[in-house]
């Protein structure tokens, strides 16, 4: 373990970004978010970003290949790039686990090769929580916000900033940053981390419990009466599903510029009616099944494909920007049957 005095941040991030394009959370209008290093630019002492790091390896659009016309011949033109080397700094537990989600949909056969070329030249340094938020329940899926993973694990305490490399690459990034660091021993960390979770026991969301879901729940909940309950006031809005780190659906479609196409994709939500639309017409006509469909893959048809695992990491960014305050949290208790918790 390594640490370097906060006194110092600004050396610290002038020496890693000469090693590769650096971003961390940053202040702005509306929240915290990832920027781009550069002299002046401070980092932001917010819980978490508005938007999740998933913008970096799953972009919300992205061309994916070109076409040319003459007559009646079609070049095909291949516009990918190998990407830059870039280190993510500041990464909370939740966001990181949502990787490991992402990696099993995008790197399992057939593997995205978009998506795995930005996740070979990206290093997550990860940030240990000190201050969680009433709308934080990562710890129902099983994360430790005081140890999050990554390729180096980072804890801010008052007055230093300590490091511990988790992965081939994360010994290579605290290598390069020696010579603006020193050795240290854990006794701060250990410290903060009893604190905070302290912290974490007294949240309102503390005793939330995903033990009633999982693999092979589907024929237990599928059409249960409830949906149509919870499922009333959902606006369709698709907030949920942008903001979310693990939602992974996309579209794609092609532009015409007027001298030739571009073919993109962007991200889709399944909460919009058109979703899933075919020739045939759309497979879930009702706001019910679409609302059903969201939050049954979150708590049923992920783990159920995916050796249990959930695909939600309790990041609480649904809680605070749904519009009808309808999310995760209140289908769980309304159908695990702990409403009154």
């Amino acid at each position: 373990m390594r640490k370097c005095s906060l006194s110092t941040l600004d050396t610290l991030f002038q020496t890693l970004s000469e090693h590769a394009t650096l971003y961390l959370p940053v202040d702005g209008e509306k929240g915290a978010e990832y920027k781009k290093w550069e002299q002046g630019v401070a980092m932001s002492n917010a819980l978490n970003t508005v938007r999740s790091a998933k913008d970096f390896f799953f972009p919300q659009t992205e061309n994916m290949m070109e076409f040319k016309t003459e007559g009646k011949q079609i070049e095909v033109i291949d516009t990918r790039s190998e990407h830059e080397d870039f280190i993510l700094f500041g990464v909370r537990a939740c966001d990181v686990k949502s990787f490991d989600i992402l990696d099993r949909v995008f790197l399992s056969e057939p593997y995205d090769s978009f998506y795995a070329n930005r996740r070979e030249h990206g290093v997550i340094v990860s940030l240990a929580c000190t201050r969680p938020s009433e709308t934080c329940f990562c710890g129902t899926f099983g994360i430790d916000a005081t140890a999050p993973e990554g390729d180096v694990t980072c804890w801010k305490t008052e007055t230093d900033l300590y490091f511990q490399a988790n992965t081939e690459k994360g010994k290579s990034l605290l290598a390069s940053i020696e010579g603006v660091t020193e050795k240290a021993d854990d006794k701060e960390v250990k410290k903060q981390q009893e604190q905070t979770k302290e912290i974490l026991n007294k949240l309102p969301l503390a005793d939330l419990k995903a033990d009633n879901f999982g693999s092979g729940k589907t024929s237990e909940y599928f059409d249960d009466p409830k949906w149509a309950e919870l499922s009333q006031s959902c606006l369709g809005c698709g907030t949920c599903t942008f903001v979310c780190p693990t939602c992974q659906c996309y579209d794609i479609k092609d532009f015409n510029t007027g001298n030739g196409v571009i073919r993109f994709r962007c991200w889709d939500s399944c909460m919009y009616s058109d979703f899933t639309k075919m020739a045939h017409g759309n497979s879930r006509l009702s706001q019910l099944e679409r609302f059903r469909q969201r939050f049954m893959h979150k708590l049923v048809y992920y783990p159920t494909n995916n050796d249990g695992l959930f695909s939600c990491v309790g990041c609480g960014r649904c809680l605070s920007k749904c519009p009808i305050s309808m999310n995760i949290v209140k289908v769980m208790k309304a159908l695990g049957g702990n409403e009154d918790e």
